[in-house]
């Protein structure tokens, strides 16, 4: 189903995905009905305390469309001094990422089925993130399709309000065309600064994980480029 507005007058949202529900496996399965109603959260009808939510106080990373989660599940288990919040709109990457957080004892994680932009609006406080991260989001290459693409208008401002000043965006893709799209879009927001300088992309941070997704991709001699965008004050 896609997210297209029809007739009417009354027209849904530009999604920068499609809705589908995907092969679950037994094991993905069984851990979503298991494991979700521990770690799965709820659209919430106001903001989350993340602060009674984890259960203390400590740096707050949002992580954006993890997947499969294996890039989340590494940087949770490897900073168990950071909480991480997952979104993720595929049930069986959060399957996945459930079976994850019992294989590796996670406790620093909770997870969002949900939009982002729903997330976004209605689930997150102002200034109550230190980071966000978004690796390697659906390009949508053709034309027609770059409405659906995540980062554009009004993305950042989004991201803006929920970053605390000095916050991180991290964004990351393996498709050039996407990549100079980002900058673009980013650096017409007053609200973030390019840590690398205008128009710049940065080296891959140590903190951001190598996937098994990148390596193939640098295999087939795919280029990666990483933004690094600091929250102004």
């Amino acid at each position: 189903m896609t997210a297209e507005g029809q007739g009417g007058g009354h027209h849904r949202p530009v999604r920068s995905f499609v809705r589908r529900q995907g092969r679950l496996t037994r094991g993905q399965r069984r851990a979503l009905e298991r494991l979700g109603p521990d770690w799965v959260l709820p659209l919430p009808d106001a903001p989350l305390d993340l602060d009674v939510l984890f259960g203390r106080q400590a740096p707050r990373v949002l992580e954006v469309g993890f997947g499969m989660g294996e890039a989340l599940a590494e940087q949770a288990a490897a900073r168990p001094e950071r909480d991480y919040l997952g979104v993720e709109v595929y049930p069986p990457g959060v399957g996945r990422m459930l079976q994850s957080i019992e294989e590796r004892a996670l406790t620093n994680v909770r997870l969002l089925n949900e939009d982002v932009m729903e997330v976004l609006d209605r689930a997150l406080a102002p200034a109550s993130l230190d980071q966000v991260h978004v690796y390697f989001p659906d390009p949508w290459p053709k034309k027609r399709h770059h409405k659906r693409r995540l980062v554009q208008p009004p993305f950042p401002e989004r991201v803006a309000r929920v970053l605390r000043p000095g916050g991180r965006l991290h964004l990351a893709t393996d498709w050039a065309p996407y990549a100079e799209w980002m900058v673009e879009v980013m650096e017409a927001e007053p609200a973030f600064e390019n840590e690398a300088g205008p128009g710049a992309f940065a080296e891959r941070p140590g903190d951001r994980p190598l996937t098994r997704f990148e390596q193939r991709g640098e295999r087939l001699g795919h280029e990666v480029f990483d933004l690094l965008y600091r929250r102004t004050e």
